[in-house]
């Protein structure tokens, strides 16, 4: 395994093979928790990794340096994943400094016990000399919680950004140009969606921040680290960070007698139309990572679901909550549905539309048990209002 980034500067983290969900993130390819050595006249840890891989972590410092004389252990972030093992870290490696911004300190103080830590508290035009090689830090707050951090060499032009730019993607190789590129940028696309979609205005900011830096290679927190194309995962970052849509439209819904499903197939037919990428997705059929990363950079959305106990059924309300939180910008969408004694579904979708602040296409459709022709007809107008709207925003560039 190369695990050697410029000369005396090494991954020393730890791939997570078998983990298959991270607070509900399907990491249907593992992850990997990434820390650095920077060896120079002075030697600085980039993060640590999750807990119980910490000892994991300190035989591979060993192997590389005498723990003794390792100077500082750069924290960028205190998410348990990156700084899980900061106590096994900091008891290990009696001579190290740990180098936080402030608000890292504090919330490092509400997860571990760090009154015995020695703490040098940086931030953005701060810097720390190595010998050759300097450290320079510069805040990202809410990039993707309030006190992360990059940590970038000049002398390197090399950035090691935390969670911006990562993938969970477990895999032997180390580098962009060492897999595939098309499923790296799949990876990371979804994980923005699902980790950082939220943040897209603080993206912007950091991302004309970074702009400043020359910066030939990118170090993440989690996957693999672009050296070959650092360039292209920036200008995804900068189309990502305002939800760029595509000519893409999605037909999203739970069924529970196929008359949803009979709506939802009769509007994505109808939203089939040259140069229009139209999904089909079944909630229980998929799951909510995948739909986020999807919905990123899709133009106009249907949801359906037909209704149980006058509410939606339980996976699209979990699939709306979770988008609640993400807060997808610059979408349309509609809501359809089947319905019996009780009408709640397609109407509680168009509400959810409305408060999310999505241009609304129609009126909710909705059937009365079994979907009529009328009914039928009125799918397929919806299907190609979405398709207009699809072709009409990415003719525009978003």
């Amino acid at each position: 395994m190369n695990i050697t980034l410029r000369e005396n500067i090494d991954w020393v983290g730890y791939v997570d093979w078998t983990v298959r969900d991270f607070h509900s993130y399907d990491t249907a390819r593992g992850a990997t928790y990434n820390s650095y050595l920077v060896r120079d006249t002075k030697t600085a840890l980039i993060d640590t990794v999750k807990g119980p891989f910490g000892e994991d972590l300190l035989g591979k410092l060993a192997a590389l340096t005498d723990l003794s004389k390792i100077d500082y252990v750069v924290c960028n972030h205190a998410e348990p994943d990156h700084a899980g093992a900061l106590p096994a870290v900091m008891a290990a490696l009696p001579n190290a400094t740990l180098v936080c911004n402030k608000r890292c300190r504090d919330a490092l103080a509400l997860h571990f016990d760090t009154s015995t830590w020695k703490f040098q508290i940086v931030g953005t035009d701060k810097s720390i000399s190595l010998g050759s090689r300097t450290l320079q830090f510069l805040d990202t707050p809410m990039v993707h919680w309030p006190e992360s951090m990059f940590t970038y060499v000049p002398e390197e032009k090399l950035l090691f950004s935390m969670d911006a730019f990562g993938q969970h993607y477990a895999t032997s190789c180390r580098f962009d140009d060492e897999v595939s590129v098309a499923t790296a940028m799949d990876e990371a696309k979804t994980y923005y969606a699902n980790i950082v979609m939220p943040y897209g205005k603080q993206v912007v900011s950091v991302l004309e921040a970074a702009s400043k830096l020359p910066i030939d290679m990118i170090a993440p927190s989690h996957g693999v680290i672009w050296r070959s194309h650092a360039a292209d995962i920036l200008a995804a970052y900068a189309d990502w960070a305002i939800c760029r849509a595509k000519a893409k439209v999605l037909v999203v819904y739970d069924t529970m007698w196929e008359s949803t499903e009979r709506m939802a197939q009769a509007i994505h037919r109808a939203a089939s139309q040259p140069g229009i990428d139209a999904q089909l997705i079944h909630l229980r059929r998929s799951n909510l990572t995948r739909l986020a990363a999807e919905v990123l950079d899709t133009a106009a959305i249907a949801f359906g679901s037909a209704t149980l106990n006058r509410c939606m059924m339980p996976a699209m309300g979990a699939a709306l909550t979770y988008l609640d939180g993400l807060r997808p910008a610059g979408k349309a969408g509609l809501a359809f549905g089947s319905y019996g004694w009780g009408r709640g579904a397609a109407i509680a979708i168009d509400r959810w539309l409305a408060q999310a602040e999505w241009d609304i296409l129609s009126r909710p459709i909705r059937a009365l048990y079994r979907p009529t022709p009328e009914v039928f007809d009125q799918c397929r107008q919806a299907g190609k209002l979405l398709a207009e709207r699809a072709e009409k925003v990415a003719s525009k560039g978003n």
